[in-house]
């Protein structure tokens, strides 16, 4: 498999001396846009590995931790957490980019907070014409035709929901990394449960559904890619190339993809094979989304304020 790796973003919030500009700030055209250097990542060996010469960063986001693809509007819609919650609560908004990496729209959710509470999302997923968000302690949901909030469900426990997974009717199913570490499931009419809890979860991290309905969960504190069925039983351990992991994919054809937000590399697991590492440098690798029209992995960055594109090409 060949890949092209590409960071698109406008560097209209990315920090270069780690201060980010101000929310006001005008962000430039695409064309004015010159490509920057970035930081490198560190490594298990505690080595650095600088980013590869032809990626490319741009910038417009202010911690961006998950995005997911919008299929009828041919959209990457992109979670961005704000500042700290000491600093300003509700700063948290949502972007939409075109599939290229150029902005759409810079707050499509956020731009003003009238009726709005968004603190500060961190897991996306979209079911239906629903946007879902995984928020501190509580899961929300917006229209995503017209980004307006639906509905807010308290998870009560939980301490840092993060990663977050939606069946086709609507199950919702949100990790909780720190302490008590599990996953909560959520029926579509709000009633919250726990669904795992302890482990073989190790700060349990991003969360997908397979082709088959199952519950898959990668964890931050190993390499282990755990898939339970809808009863909450374990029925398969897979492992990445390295742990650290935030964020998964899941092809049709069953091969999955893990982002590690600590060693910043990607790893490829097809069925019945071993992992592979198909991409490196990648600073604060989080929660990936897949386009499949234009058949490429999103990957946001967190604090580095950026995404970084992988195509995927047979």
């Amino acid at each position: 498999m060949k890949l092209r790796i590409l960071l698109s973003v406008s560097m209209a919030t990315i920090f270069v001396s780690g201060v980010a500009l101000s929310r006001k700030t005008r962000l430039p055209s695409r064309r004015n846009l010159r490509p920057v250097s970035l930081s490198v990542r560190s490594t298990k060996q505690g080595q650095f590995t600088p980013l590869s010469s032809n990626v490319k960063v741009y910038g417009s986001f202010r911690f961006a931790e998950s995005c997911t693809y919008d299929t009828t509007r041919n959209l990457i819609v992109v979670m961005n957490a704000g500042v700290a919650q000491n600093l300003e609560p509700n700063d948290g908004y949502v972007s939409l980019l075109n599939p290229d990496g150029s902005v759409h729209t810079a707050k499509w959710i956020g731009a003003t907070r009238d009726g709005l509470t968004l603190n500060h999302p961190l897991g996306s997923a979209i079911q239906g014409n629903v946007l879902y968000a995984a928020d501190m302690d509580t899961v929300r949901t917006f229209d995503l035709a017209t980004g307006r909030p639906g509905r807010s469900i308290a998870v009560p426990g939980s301490t840092f929901l993060n990663g977050i997974g939606v069946t086709r009717d609507g199950t919702v199913f949100v990790s909780n990394t720190r302490p008590p570490e599990c996953v909560y499931k959520i029926t579509t009419n709000g009633e919250v449960s726990t669904f795992v809890e302890g482990k073989p979860l190790v700060q349990p991290n991003g969360v997908a559904i397979d082709n088959d309905g199952n519950v898959v969960v990668v964890n931050v504190g190993d390499n282990a890619i755990m898939t339970f069925d809808p009863s909450g039983k374990l029925v398969r351990t897979e492992h990445a190339a390295e742990g650290g992991n935030d964020g998964i994919v899941i092809l049709p054809d069953g091969t999955k993809y893990v982002s590690s937000v600590r060693f910043g590399s990607v790893s490829q697991i097809r069925p019945g094979q071993a992992a592979k590492v198909i991409a490196a440098g990648i600073p604060s690798a989080a929660s990936m989304g897949y386009d499949p029209k234009q058949k490429q992995l999103i990957i946001p960055m967190n604090n580095n304020n950026a995404l970084a594109f992988i195509k995927l090409t047979d």
